[in-house]
């Protein structure tokens, strides 16, 4: 049976139980290398930004980069709202005003963050190659939305394809969900991996093994804590 391809299907690939008395691992998977989670960042970006590029690697671009970026897990993202992205001044209103605050260098966003199960939330800064991919993305997103009826989700992260979920049809714009992420990500790492089987390495099919590689080294702005904002 065909499984919805952004919001039911099984998920293989289940960590194995630890051996008889060996200390218990933190994660089931080994982190990649840091040179090979820029990788991904790189080889996403510049598909995203390809003329024609498909509106799920857009939103792929997206997660690699806010995740490069904040340090933040799919929980992280799939709580993030389009209200929640400050993506800067256009150049004309920067020309004219100057940087936000005498803060935010040329090309910088923000985007506000509700961290873990506490919802701690944060302030992350977002360097000027993040920014390009979100601002591209932000059009993607209305495009998608455009079928249905009323205003575009509130949701930063939506469904790319017209799905169907037990026997009805599933316009395509409509709020993301974890499963969904991590269907998307597997397909990448399939197509990744027979394209350049040959010559590379394959990609690990759990995202949280390049996220870990970026944390680890310290690429993520910490962000500094905020009060949360007023519910609206």
């Amino acid at each position: 049976m065909t499984q919805h391809p952004e919001t039911s299907a099984p998920l293989p690939d289940q960590p194995a139980e630890p051996a008889e008395g060996s200390p218990p691992a933190r994660y089931p998977r080994p982190t990649v290398s840091l040179e090979e989670a820029e990788w991904v960042w790189r080889e996403l970006s510049v598909e995203a930004l390809r003329p024609g590029g498909k509106p799920e690697v857009v939103r792929l671009a997206v997660i690699a980069g806010l995740t490069r970026a904040t340090g933040a897990r799919y929980g992280d993202l799939l709580r993030v709202r389009a209200e929640d992205l400050d993506l800067g001044p256009d150049a004309a209103a920067a020309s004219r005003r100057g940087r936000v605050g005498g803060a935010r260098e040329p090309g910088e966003g923000r985007v506000v963050l509700r961290h873990g199960k506490h919802r701690t939330v944060r302030e992350h800064r977002l360097p000027p190659e993040v920014v390009l991919v979100l601002r591209h993305w932000m059009v993607v997103r209305t495009e998608l939305a455009a079928e249905l009826e009323g205003s575009v989700p509130r949701a930063l992260l939506l469904t790319v394809h017209h799905t169907h979920d037990h026997g009805t049809t599933v316009a395509s714009g409509l709020p993301i969900t974890r499963q969904g992420l991590v269907l998307s990500w597997r397909r990448f790492v399939h197509r990744t991996n027979a394209r350049y089987g040959a010559v590379r390495a394959p990609l690990p099919t759990r995202f949280e093994q390049v996220r870990r590689a970026w944390v680890d080294a310290g690429v993520p702005d910490l962000g500094r804590e905020t009060p949360a904002p007023e519910a609206s």
